[in-house]
């Protein structure tokens, strides 16, 4: 454990804080004995990587699946994922190594286990009776591509079509081949010339497998050409075949096995007897038109799948998907549900991708009771209640809308105060749609894990339409607490003559660049993509205002050298709109162009309007200040690049590549509004040129793409936000490129005598913001309230703040802010070591009268851990070093290079334990951790490469070693850096797999059973095993074994007391079913001797009797 002298970090803090010089000349003559150390206690190995849960909805599905036992939901995806869904807070991410597509899953129905099939020809068994699933084997096929998989209730061998139309068995227990292989040739061999087809030509690729559900030895095999054969496995032939002139798609089973129905290419079904293989017994068009004359209706569009699911007291359902008509062009895809008579249609927001129908049981060959229909769309998943009328949706439990709208920024805040997420809760209960189905989610299978972590967590998402939404990440789960919509405020453009304005980006005016909140007071600022700031309060109250209060603010950048034309009078000073008690505007230090330009160029105009009708608004996040930017000289304003608001100062502070503005949001007045180069004064280290005129627009921004070689991915790419710079480390300006000498421990910078570009140094960006208490000059002996301003030329400028009095005079007079001038790195921690928060005003009701002991309370500044700090330790070119400077004197303590060959995209200084340290995440895919102050390397892992700016802009850590980014355009991961968290890990994860008995089989009947109806069992080891069947050629299939075993045994060894107790419940289960059934055995015994006993005695008594005598 290193100690550290507090003079390297805070000299002169204890000076500053005596009361006499003589005081001061001993502390001098004896600084060791005086000055307290700061202990670091953070060491390498209180950190490790791992990640965590993943949230959102399954990005790009491709297949479902259900085990209607465990009550389980899988969906695959086409880069090789694989989320399972139990219970609500109950999920699981899975990935396969090759990220080929999922085409089929399969679940082991109440056996732990999952097959999946990918689009790369390889089989998969997972186990799922651990917390991690892991693959147990796998099965590469090698000759042919797999198509289709049916896997029967109850049974260990798995059928597998081939796109060559043969089909294959695999013995799921040791997922071997078997050498029993259906050839296509024999199943279609005696068909002659029907339907213009000939026996020699090709079937096309198996698209459907499934046995008969009243005869196991019954094989249904579907063609994509259109023929279906029922196959015989004991003989080795087809006993019927049936053939139809339209592609197949899907087949279905009535539940007694003596009728099918097929989807078919033109939007027809054809309902089949097992029997009549000439011709269907029915051909339906769900939506076709019937013509009056009888003739075939007009072809619709394919029926990409159907079900055909039974009921003990009414009419079967038939359900589908597809099938419209061709003329419907615009309308949206459609569920369509046929129950008897009525037909309903049932429209869907997004493509359908597959469908399920939940049954109360899980045997084939009983009534299916269905009770509803999982339907997954292409990007959301809905749940149908087919008991109830007018078939409602299920309210969806799980945190699957973090899409709703493109996601363009991030927040993450750990350890908040425990009043916030009900308070949040209470006021987004009022949020929810009504018309759901009163029943409960029925996936609800699994169990919770130990939450091991007690303290409350929030992530906020900015999104394109301009919501901002609240969760509660607690416990590595995610709920959704609540959505606020900022363009509310706003007038809706109606049609593009009324949009004169927005041109500043392509579309999505509204969307949301920065969050900047405060947990503590419930103060919320946002910058959004027009260049416009919205201020918010949190109430509980609702609110109806009159008048929206609203700036303009014109940042204009010029060189102060700049002749400008005599006699132009600077424009008018804006007057804040709504405030009754408002102050004037300082003038701004700059002169700029009459609003009535005489070229006509669009001037002091903000991008967008704001709505002059009164405004309702409800319990929760209110308006308090609308402030925008204007047009200057036809040209649109400079996106905001960096935000700050703190409440217990009233003020809110933001900048872009133009300048800097200061607002006191509760006088509604602009404090400040400078150009980044007046901030300097006279210190000014740069040599900077008057700008070129520009005629043109400027673009929206310099994205992290024109830096690196990392491309936007077009899918999830919002347009206009992704393109611009979209978080506050990410705001280097493409025109900006910095050529400046470092010292080690000086800050005076030299020129480079080639710079010769006139927008070379010009476009400097505020890039950092941030509110503290501390030493703003060098002779300073207490520390003041002031604003740390970082721009991306890696200066560090500090604007100190004159506050008047909490109360009455804080609405009255007004706030002096002055820059200093002064030019150095930041980092903010105390004498202790510890990190500095911003100091902040405890919420209140902003509308109810409060007593004045209340109010002394509210006066007093607390300080608390807020999370997370500012990245104000990260500078230099590109953001690749840190450095950690003593207060007041400004020397550099310590410095140290992030890294050499890349840059940072984020970092923060967090709270890990007691202490603190820089976390950083670069773009060369390492995250790395640094302690404080002395900046030792503690962490550094490759974690993954820089592949897009969603990642970029989505990346942020938080206190106690939690970090996460938006890993596709609907998900979030979240991971953790904190040894302490991956070692409980594995107890605060859910369980999937839980003991549960297995429904009894449908009960025969007496005379079924006495005459041999009901259900024909099959015995599939004497006709598929190695003994009867032999064995597969090799150069079929390769076997691969998987990890699982391995995993499992890891997983088993963080809870083994629990597993143990499981696998005894398992056994004992598994003893009583055996005993249950020896004792009916026995039973089945006793009563066949006893009917063969009175049987005989009938036969004897009647056996002399003529007929007459009976």
């Amino acid at each position: 454990m290193r100690k550290f002298n507090i003079r390297k970090v805070l000299d002169g803090l204890t000076a500053g804080s005596s009361s006499s010089a003589s005081q001061q000349q001993q502390q001098q003559q004896q600084p060791a004995a005086a000055a307290p150390e700061i202990t670091e206690t953070l060491q390498s190995e209180h950190f490790q990587l791992c990640k965590t849960v993943r949230h959102g909805f399954p990005y790009q599905p491709s297949a479902l699946a259900f085990d209607p036992v465990q009550k389980i939901l899988v969906v695959g995806t086409q880069t090789g994922a694989l989320r399972l869904f139990g219970r609500p807070g109950v999920e699981c991410h899975c990935q396969h190594d090759s990220g080929a597509a999922v085409i089929q899953l399969q679940f082991l129905i109440n056996e732990g286990a999952l097959v999946s099939a990918l689009a790369d020809d390889t089989l998969h068994l997972w186990n799922l009776r651990q917390k991690r699933p892991a693959i147990l084997h796998s099965l590469k096929f090698c000759r042919e591509r797999i198509t289709f998989c049916h896997l029967p209730f109850q049974s260990k061998w798995l059928y597998v079509g081939t796109e060559r139309g043969n089909i294959h068995i695999v013995n799921v227990e040791s997922f071997t081949l078997s050498g029993y292989v259906i050839m296509w040739n024999k199943a279609i061999e005696l068909i002659t010339f029907l339907f213009f087809r000939s026996s020699k030509s090709h079937p096309g690729p198996v698209v459907h497998i499934s046995d008969n559900p009243m005869d196991e030895g019954k094989l249904l095999i579907g063609f994509e050409s259109g023929t279906v054969a029922l196959w015989d496995l004991k003989s080795k032939k087809a006993d019927y075949r049936y053939t139809y002139d339209e592609a197949i798609h899907s087949v279905a089973w009535h539940h007694e096995g003596k009728q099918f129905i097929c989807s078919h290419s033109d939007g027809t079904l054809t309902i089949w007897n097992v029997r009549s293989p000439a011709k269907p017994v029915q051909t339906i068009t769900p939506h076709g038109k019937q013509l009056k004359d009888g003739k075939k209706p007009e072809p619709c569009k394919p029926i990409l799948k159907v079900e055909f699911k039974t009921t003990r007291s009414g009419e079967p359902f038939i359900i589908l998907s597809g099938g419209l008509s061709y003329d419907t062009v615009g309308r949206r895809p459609c569920l369509t549900v046929m129950h008897g008579k009525s037909t309903a249609v049932l429209e869907m927001d997004y493509s359908i991708v597959d469908f399920l129908t939940l049954c109360e049981t899980p045997y084939p060959n009983d009534f299916q009771e269905p009770y509803a229909v999982v339907v997954l769309l292409e990007k959301d998943l809905v749940l149908i209640d087919l008991a109830q009328n007018g078939y409602p949706i299920f309210e969806n439990p799980y945190p699957l809308s973090i899409h709703e709208s493109p996601v363009t920024c991030c927040e993450y805040f750990a350890d908040c105060p425990v009043d916030l997420i009900p308070a949040l809760y209470s006021v987004g209960a009022r949020q929810k749609r009504q018309g759901y189905s009163k029943k409960e989610w029925p996936i609800n299978g699994g169990n919770w894990g130990l939450g091991a972590q007690s303290y409350p967590e929030i992530i906020i998402t900015g999104h394109a339409d301009g919501s901002v939404k609240f969760w509660d990440a607690s416990a590595i789960t995610l709920q959704v607490l609540y959505k606020l919509k900022t363009s509310k405020v706003f007038e809706k453009s109606r049609n593009k003559e009324d949009r004169p304005n927005t041109d500043i980006v392509d579309e999505d005016p509204y969307a949301i660049q920065i969050v900047s909140w405060c947990p503590e007071s419930r103060m919320l600022c946002i910058a959004g993509v027009s260049a416009h700031v919205i201020i918010y309060r949190f109430s509980k109250q609702d609110v109806i205002t009159e008048v929206i209060p609203m700036l303009e603010v014109r940042l204009l950048y010029e060189i102060n050298d700049v002749e400008t034309p005599e006699g132009e009078q600077p424009p008018p000073l804006s007057t804040p709109v709504g405030s009754s008690n408002s102050q004037p505007i300082p003038p701004q230090s700059h002169p700029s162009t009459s609003s009535s330009s005489s070229d006509g160029l669009r001037d002091n105009v903000p991008c967008l309007k704001v709505k002059n009708s009164p405004l309702k608004q409800s319990p929760g996040y209110q308006t308090e200040l609308v402030i925008q930017l204007v047009w200057v000289g036809g040209e649109p304003p400079q996106q905001i690049t960096s935000l700050a608001v703190n409440s217990s100062y009233g003020l809110v502070v933001f900048g872009n590549c133009s300048g800097i503005a200061m607002v006191d949001y509760l006088q509604k007045a602009v404090l400040l509004n400078l150009g980044t180069i007046e901030l300097y004064g006279s210190n000014d280290p740069y040599r900077r040129e008057p700008r070129s005129p520009r005629k043109s627009r400027q673009p929206s921004g310099a994205g992290l793409c024109d830096i690196t070689e990392g491309t936007v991915v077009p899918e999830d790419r919002c347009k206009s936000p992704t393109s611009a710079k979209m978080s506050r480390k990410l705001s280097l300006p493409t025109d900006l490129k910095p050529d400046i000498d470092v010292k080690d421990n000086s800050f005076s910078r030299s020129r480079s005598s080639s710079v010769t570009s006139i927008d070379k140094e010009s476009r400097e960006a505020i890039s950092a913001l941030h509110f503290c208490e501390t030493f703003t000059r060098k002779a300073d002996s207490s520390p003041s309230p002031c604003l740390w301003v970082g721009t991306t030329l890696g200066t560090v400028l500090v604007i100190t703040l004159n506050l008047p009095p909490a109360g009455e005079q804080r609405m009255l007079q007004p706030v002096i802010v002055s820059p200093s001038g002064t030019m150095f790195r930041m980092a903010f921690l105390d004498a202790t070591g510890c990190l500095m928060p911003p100091a902040y005003e405890p919420w209140k009701e902003h509308s109810v009268p409060e007593e004045k002991d209340e109010k002394d309370k509210l006066k007093k500044r607390r300080p608390v851990s807020v999370s997370p700090s500012s990245s104000q330790e990260i500078s230099e070119n590109q953001y690749t070093q840190a450095k950690v400077i003593s207060l007041p004197t400004q020397n550099c303590a310590y410095k140290q290079n992030i890294t050499e060959t890349s840059f940072v995209l984020r970092g923060d200084i967090v709270t890990l334990g007691n202490s603190v340290c820089l976390a950083c995440f670069c773009a060369n895919g390492h995250i790395m951790t640094f302690s404080l102050p002395s900046l030792r390397p503690l962490l550094d892992v490759y974690y993954l490469p820089l592949t897009n700016m969603r990642i970029a802009r989505t990346f942020c850590f938080t206190n106690n070693g939690q970090a996460l980014y938006l890993v596709s355009p609907t998900e979030i991961q979240r991971l953790t850096y904190s040894q302490e968290t991956c070692e409980n890990l594995q107890e605060m994860l859910g369980e999937l797999f839980t003991p549960v008995e297995t429904p009894e089989a449908p009960n025969r009947g007496f005379f079924k059973g006495l005459f041999g109806g009901g259900a024909q069992s099959l015995d599939r080891e004497e006709l598929f095993g190695e003994s009867a069947s032999g064995k597969a050629s090799r150069s079929l299939a390769q076997h691969i074994p998987g990890p699982g075993g391995i995993e499992g045994v890891k997983g088993a060894a963080s809870g083994v007391v629990g597993e143990l107790a499981r696998a005894r419940l398992a056994l004992d289960e598994r003893g009583q079913k055996l005993g249950d059934l020896e004792e009916r055995t026995a039973a089945m015994l006793s009563s066949a001797d006893s009917f063969s006993k009175h049987a005989h005695e009938m036969m004897l008594k009647y056996k002399d009797k003529k007929w007459y005598q009976f």
